[in-house]
């Protein structure tokens, strides 16, 4: 019977193979929006491009119409006609312009009479007195001569079509005189219209229709009549027209999203660009050229990439489903075996055969895996068996311990009580030799207290009974007064003995006592096994690592003040360090060795060490290659110390 909030194989993996239709889902999502996207900024860039096109187009075709005008009213024929060949001249004429003009009309300047016209009305053509010279020589007649002016006519009022005309009109000179001048004679003018484009979006068509708007925001060409001739002063969107009228005269081609610039009220894209404007009047002011389509119309290939991507995310849903079903089922059946045989391995001792030869390569993996974990919990049940073993061996091994205390418990006493004897039985010549050996006895009872006083901490720290009294103490003031205590041994036996200065004092947290009885150790050991050379001792500030600091900590040091205590003796073997600071162990465990101890010294450092918050720790590169003895305690930063 499962337990509570079980599930069974099956339908867990039924459950997560079908929670993988979510990401394809989200991932349709994405994709549309990215499509909608790529779409937007396409239509974006082309509106900038034909906003860019139209602009010259309105450009060049103005400038064509004043081309053919200039040359219309350089027709010799016009020089000394009379008005009936005049008319017929301009109705012959106008087919051969472009469609954009509208009419002609031709006026006599003097009388200010039509002498012809194509027009069914009569033109606005308003030239400031005095902008045409009276006479002037066949060489300079040029563009500059033209005369442009705007005009709107329709009414919104009347229902009939606002529009802007352009009125152009240039001199026609006489015959020109004995002195080569050529009077001014009439004034013909010519009637044209912009771009004329209606508002019309099909759909995927991205070259929108044309508006232009003059510096002072009048709307002079617009798809929709009731625009013509307004202010963007009166559009609701005017914040965002100002900022593109700022953007086109500053030279920047770009494009923009308006609002409410149609009639139907919906969110346009317009790019634009600006032109130069040809009114004589306003000769340095531009005309901004807009080329506007509807959101939706750039947008108008976002529904088959929908429905592409709605019948791809509906196929690849059923398509899981599908797939969820046969492979959990055929991948559960296999996996239910699995577990069959572990319930038969969990109820019975009994050798069975691992299922094998499944359709599925990881299967056969992981049952030849369990195969492997049988045969590593036999090998297991062996590492058991041997650990046992060494048990027995570490008891034989304290059976050793104890021979050796024995030894070196038999040593000091015997040369106590012989000293005593020596001196009880009056065998001394002199009072000086019976001194000596009462020294004798002191030295070799403060050797056995010693050796009692580590058999006592030794049972006290695996009882968990040793008590440790942490305050701040001086670092450096503990290794003088231990270095103080060892110099003259050290002397003594002929060795250098090398302590380098503290720069600066270092506080620790630590038992004084506990300390002091470490350091000693640590130098009693290199002078036990060091017969020549030296001794060197140096100390060191060593940051703690991101990794091992503790910043809830309530002490507050965040480095570790190093001893290191460096000899030149016999060395360690690297194959023996792992038997270091185990108690009742030592490298050299026969009575016979050349240095006495007990082996209790560096389990017993370590030990203290622990209890102070800090590590000890012994390198040797091998066999008479010397020894370094590391500690290392917390630094603290707070100054005060205990007397």
């Amino acid at each position: 019977m499962g337990r509570r909030r079980e599930i069974s194989f099956r339908r867990f993996l039924l459950l997560r193979l079908v929670l993988l239709s979510v990401p394809v889902l989200i991932i349709g999502a994405l994709t549309y929006r990215k499509a909608r996207s790529g779409l937007l900024e396409t239509a974006r860039q082309n509106l900038t491009e034909s906003a860019v096109r139209k602009g010259l187009s309105v450009k060049d075709s103005l400038e064509a119409i004043q081309a053919n005008l200039l040359t219309a009213s350089e027709t010799s024929s016009m020089e000394s006609a009379s008005p009936e060949e005049l008319s017929l001249f301009l109705e012959r004429l106008a087919p051969r312009l472009p469609s954009k003009v509208r009419c002609l009309e031709l006026k006599d300047v003097q009388t200010d009479r039509i002498i012809a016209t194509t027009c069914d009305r009569t033109l606005p053509a308003a030239v400031p007195e005095n902008f045409w010279p009276a006479r002037v020589r066949l060489e300079n007649i040029d563009e500059s001569l033209v005369y442009v002016q705007t005009v709107f006519s329709g009414s919104e009022a009347l229902e009939t079509r606002r529009q802007l005309s352009l009125v152009m009109s240039a001199p026609v000179y006489g015959r020109a005189s004995e002195r080569g001048l050529k009077p001014l004679r009439y004034a013909l003018s010519f009637e044209t219209g912009l771009s004329q484009s209606e508002a019309v979006n099909k759909p995927g068509s991205l070259a929108g229709y044309t508006v232009i708007i003059d510096e002072s925001g009048t709307i002079l060409e617009h798809p929709f009549a009731n625009r013509v001739g307004s202010n963007i002063s009166q559009e609701e969107d005017l914040d965002r027209f100002q900022s593109l009228m700022r953007n086109a005269i500053d030279g920047r081609q770009d494009f923009l999203h308006l609002f409410y610039f149609d009639d139907d009220r919906e969110e346009l894209i317009a790019g634009y660009t600006a032109i130069d404007s040809p009114v004589t009047d306003n000769p340095d002011s531009q005309w901004v050229v807009l080329a506007v389509t509807r959101l939706e119309s750039a947008l108008s290939g976002r529904g088959e990439i929908k429905q592409v991507i709605f019948t791809l995310v509906v196929g690849l849903f059923a398509v899981n489903l599908l797939a969820t079903l046969y492979i959990g089922r055929d991948l559960a059946h296999q996996v239910e075996e699995l577990g069959e045989y572990a319930l038969n391995v969990q109820c019975s001792s009994s050798a069975q055969t691992i299922p094998s030869n499944f359709a599925i390569r990881e299967f056969n993996q992981l049952s030849g895996a369990l195969n492997i974990m049988v045969e590593r919990l036999k090998a297991w049940a062996e590492e058991l068996e041997a650990a046992w073993r060494e048990a027995k061996q570490a008891n034989q091994l304290k059976s050793e311990f104890l021979t050796t205390i024995s030894h070196e418990l038999r040593t000091p006493l015997n040369g106590i009580l012989g000293s005593i004897r020596l001196v009880k039985d009056d065998c001394c010549d002199s009072p000086q030799e019976e001194l000596e050996f009462l020294q004798t006895a002191d030295d070799s009872a403060m050797r056995l207290l010693g050796i009692i006083d580590d058999i006592l901490d030794i049972s006290k720290i695996e009882a968990g009974q040793m008590p440790v009294t942490l305050k701040l103490v001086d670092l450096q003031k503990v290794l003088q007064e231990t270095v103080a205590l060892q110099r003259p041994a050290i002397e003594e036996k002929g060795l250098t003995l090398e302590v380098a200065p503290i720069e600066k004092p270092m506080v620790v947290q630590a038992d004084a006592a506990k300390l002091t009885h470490v350091l000693f150790n640590a130098i009693d050991n290199a002078l036990k096994f060091t017969d020549a050379g030296k001794i060197s001792i140096s100390t060191s500030i060593e940051s703690i690592s991101g990794a091992n600091a503790e910043p809830d900590d309530p002490r507050d040091y965040r480095s570790n003040a190093i001893v290191r205590i460096q000899d030149t003796g016999i060395g360690i073997d690297p194959k023996h360090h792992h038997k270091l600071f185990q108690p009742f162990v030592m490298v050299d465990g026969s009575t016979t060795r050349k240095s006495g101890g007990t082996g209790l010294g560096l389990a017993i450092s370590r030990n203290l060490m622990e209890l102070m918050g800090g590590t000890i720790s012994v390198r040797s590169a091998g066999t008479n290659r010397g020894t370094t003895v590391e500690l290392s305690l917390p630094l603290s930063t707070h100054i005060p110390l205990v007397p």
